[in-house]
């Protein structure tokens, strides 16, 4: 397991750019002064030390911070490959896993509402321990983002999920309504 002292003796970590450029040349692929790492599919960028691949964003915090987290790190705006230090939290899964962006398949535009065809309204849902909580049916989208908002706020998603669609929902149509009445 790497250490901080021993990272910084071969890396440097510029925390606003989240950027890794090596300080020694450890092998032809990797001369003092290049950018450090590789992408994966997913665009997590990984860094070689001593034999051994570490995860950036992990690296980030123990450069910063003194210590490989125990929990996942969350990247607050969602972004792989985007290191720099604010960006970055320790997390845990269930906060990670808040902390997505929109499913394909949504047709409404807010996370947790969806058109119900049976009933003819907007059903509102969120996952609590991985177990989906049925919040109501509603007749408008905007009523159901409203009731999707309350259930993130009192279940303390706005900690994990800083993009929340239903806030940015109701905000988009309640600027609608002030520009229109």
């Amino acid at each position: 397991m790497i250490t901080q002292e021993r990272l910084k003796e071969v890396l440097r970590y510029d925390p606003d750019t989240g950027i890794f450029m090596w300080i020694v040349t450890l092998n032809s692929r990797a001369p003092a002064g290049s950018v450090a790492g590789s992408t994966d599919k997913k665009g997590y960028i990984h860094i070689m030390i001593d034999g051994r691949f570490y995860k950036a964003h992990r690296l980030a915090i123990l450069y910063t911070d003194g210590y490989l987290p125990e929990n996942t790190v969350d990247h607050k705006d969602r972004v792989p490959w985007h290191n720099w230090r604010d960006n970055l939290r320790e997390a845990s899964y269930q906060c990670q896993a808040r902390n997505c962006g929109m499913l394909k398949n949504n047709t409404s535009g807010v996370k947790g509402v969806c058109w119900d065809k049976r009933g003819s309204r907007w059903l509102a849902y969120i996952k609590v321990d991985y177990r989906r909580k049925h919040l109501g049916y509603y007749d408008t989208l905007l009523e159901a983002a409203y009731v999707r908002y309350a259930a993130e706020q009192c279940l303390g998603f706005q900690d994990c999920d800083t993009n929340s669609s239903a806030l940015v929902f109701i905000r988009a149509n309640t600027n609608k309504e002030r520009e229109n009445g």
